[in-house]
């Protein structure tokens, strides 16, 4: 999970391109960066940190230009390094940079035929330097000439389909040419456009949430298509194409459940609206299994959960509380690196309010139960606070599978549903009793009749990769790769670069 943003304005985008990144800060506080196009030069800043930490004002007035990019990261593999922020920038042809969020299951092949067959080295182990190299390899081929044209774009799009496998929504600019961008032919990761009319003229945006466009100023378009691709010339004209042979729309359904913001729309589906249905569904599956539930309060584990917590609570007739006050200078636990810094980070994040949970059953709703650390610590903070019992909901299935494409699920062992029953899971964390979602509910209520979707990516759920590719032997070497205990940081210059 990574955020990007592109703009092609009228006047200069850096501020803006800021500001979209800010408001895509949730899907990833490991790294920041941005580059920008100015006279045919690129310039470029990116390092380690959250973006109010890695742009200062001198950097935002030397990143000049009416055209950038923008990306934050969090680590899937590899490093937390400053090597490893994007954009990643290779010089030929044209100069282009490139930000993606996802994950390609076939990069180690793709690395070695770049090193082997196309001539070019990779610095990192990020797969997104390989996507870059091998769009790269690709428009060279295709274009030979000085001159770039959109349909050469769309033509390297369709290489790109043809050699890469996995999740990619790829943002991307040719220096002093245009901005484009690409998603890969099942949509697993999300990217919409957005228009903006101004006096100037009219500008356009790409970006992993509609969010970011609606906090810009910019109205939400549509959807990139999976296997799409849209250019957006340096004059401000927006071309599209569709660049793959088959496409078969299949978001990640743990956006909805986690990664986006509740007021970001995602394949033309509500994400608010979901986590009021998943709320709704989950209250009937507790009624179903624990009539007599003797619940008197419904508390939300902060923040991702309260939208279905009101609705559980509404359902099940019983008070909805804010139990639990939330530190906002602390980030989500979720996509820290590192299990130490998540067990440290819960008690720093959360405090509880003792006269909401004293002498009283509480159900706690959690939007996910991942590794199960920080949901232990949270059932032992309302014992501490005075609850007479503590009971736990969940509105995702259990996550019981690594996730290949692009979210931080890595190691089966750090699962904490891997290889456990509910009653297992319930005794880890210490709860009075457990309910999951299930994920034929789970799917209904993202699946809203008004906009349809036949399939989801559920493979951290189900254990099914929809790209048809991944193996044991590619789940061990992931493992081992993205396992806490195989994370390192590094550190690297993280000096403005002007190109």
């Amino acid at each position: 999970m990574c955020g990007i943003i592109g703009i092609v304005g009228r006047d200069a985008v850096n501020h803006r391109l800021y500001d979209g990144l800010t408001l895509l800060q949730h899907r990833g506080q490991d790294a920041a960066g941005i580059a920008t196009s100015h006279d045919g030069r690129l310039l470029l800043r990116k390092s380690a940190g959250l973006v109010r930490d890695v742009f200062s004002a001198e950097h935002m007035q030397r990143l000049q230009g009416n055209m950038g990019i923008g990306h934050v990261r969090y680590p899937t593999a590899g490093t937390s390094a400053m090597a490893e922020a994007q954009p990643f920038y290779v010089n030929s042809p044209y100069g282009i940079v490139m930000g993606h969020n996802g994950n390609l299951t076939n990069a180690e092949q793709l690395q070695k035929e770049l090193f082997e067959s196309d001539l070019r080295h990779i610095n990192t182990r990020s797969d997104s330097e390989v996507l870059l190299n091998v769009f790269a390899h690709e428009l060279q081929a295709l274009s030979p000439s000085k001159s770039v044209s959109p349909e050469q774009i769309f033509a390297t799009v369709s290489q790109v389909h043809q050699r890469c496998n996995g999740a990619y929504a790829v943002i991307g600019m040719l220096v002093g040419r245009g901005v484009f961008a690409f998603r890969d032919p099942l949509g697993i990761r999300p990217a919409v456009i957005g228009i903006r009319h101004t006096d100037s003229g009219t500008e356009y945006a790409v970006t992993s949430e509609s969010v970011a466009l609606q906090g810009l100023g910019f109205t939400r378009l549509r959807d990139v298509a999976p296997g799409e691709a849209v250019y957006i010339d340096v004059e401000g004209n927006l071309h599209s194409r569709q660049c793959a042979e088959t496409t078969d729309l299949s978001p990640c359904i743990f956006e909805y459940v986690y990664l986006a913001r509740p007021d970001s729309i995602i394949d033309n589906v509500s994400v608010y609206k979901s986590r009021l249905r998943m709320g709704e569904k989950l209250a009937k599956k507790i009624l179903r299994e624990r009539p007599e539930h003797a619940v008197d309060v419904v508390i939300p584990i902060p923040d991702t959960s309260r939208t279905s917590a009101m609705e559980v609570a509404f359902h099940l007739g019983v008070k909805y509380r804010e139990g639990f006050i939330k530190n906002r200078y602390i980030g989500r636990t979720f996509i820290m690196p590192g299990q130490q810094l998540r067990k440290k980070s819960v008690r720093q994040k959360l405090s509880p309010i003792d006269l909401e949970f004293a002498g009283k059953n509480v159900l706690l709703v959690d939007d996910s139960i991942v590794r199960g650390t920080t949901s232990g610590q949270i059932v032992q903070m309302a014992r501490d606070a005075g609850a007479k019992k503590v009971f736990m909901a969940s509105a995702a299935p259990p996550v019981r599978f690594p996730n290949v494409y692009g979210i931080d699920m890595p190691a089966s062992e750090e699962l904490i549903a891997h290889g456990r029953t509910v009653e297992d899971i319930q005794t880890v964390i210490g709860a009075d009793w457990l309910v999951y979602q299930d994920l034929e509910d789970l799917i209904e209520a993202v699946r809203y009749d008004k906009h349809p979707i036949d399939t989801f990516e559920s493979c951290c759920f189900n254990g099914e990769y929809i790209t048809g590719d991944v193996d044991q032997h590619y789940l061990d070497s992931l493992q081992a790769n993205r396992a806490d205990s195989a994370k390192k940081t590094q550190t690297g210059n993280d000096d403005l670069v002007v190109l």
